[in-house]
């Protein structure tokens, strides 16, 4: 099985047909020389028209954090991004007049995936999993009790991976109450991506 293979099968996969709100539309963005891989939740409303995953304000503060710039994120090859979900789940109803978030990625499609995806990505240096979901997947009995213990215990999971907050505008209130991840966090995955990207 080759890595072309597989993201043509994600590709065209239609396992939750009929179970999601749109027809199911993978986007999934990594190559052969991919040393730092995003693993994300699931793509949101904007990256399932796009086809091109962080193509949101998301993206625009998970770039921030990486230290790279737009251009670059989607030009080296060495950067990929495979969520746990590969389709848009749709968002929740609002309720008590708060918008509703998208709703939680399937486990369905990770276990589908994840296993022959991750073994042909030998390159792998570096993995960000992004949110307490890909993290409880990824880490298991290693997860912490929540998200913000799970990225509070981050040297723990150092160098080759990576727990981090999600990067949405819901998080803002978070990174406000949790100065220690632009203080110490934030740092050590800059200079881990430059070492990266420049080596």
């Amino acid at each position: 099985m080759s890595l072309e293979q597989v993201l043509s099968d994600i590709r065209a996969c239609r396992a939750c047909l009929g179970q999601l709100p749109h027809t199911p539309r993978p986007v999934v963005r990594v190559f052969p020389e991919t040393r730092l891989l995003i693993c994300g939740q699931a793509p949101g409303r904007r990256v399932h028209e796009s086809g091109l995953p962080f193509t949101d304000p998301s993206g625009d503060r998970l770039r921030q954090w990486l230290g790279v710039d737009y251009e670059a994120f989607y030009a080296d090859r060495r950067i990929g991004v495979a969520a746990q979900a590969f389709c848009y789940p749709g968002t929740a109803p609002q309720r008590s007049g708060k918008s509703g978030g998208d709703y939680p990625p399937p486990r369905r499609c990770a276990e589908l995936w994840r296993p022959r995806l991750l073994a042909e990505l030998p390159e792998v240096e570096l993995t960000l999993l992004v949110g307490g979901h890909a993290q409880i997947w990824a880490l298991g009995d290693r997860a912490g009790v929540n998200m913000t213990e799970t990225v509070r215990a981050w040297r723990d999971h150092a160098p080759s991976i990576l727990p981090l907050p999600h990067p949405s505008w819901r998080n803002t209130a978070w990174l406000r109450k949790n100065p220690w991840f632009d203080e110490e966090v934030l740092p050590w995955l800059r200079a881990r991506v430059r070492g990266i990207l420049t080596s």
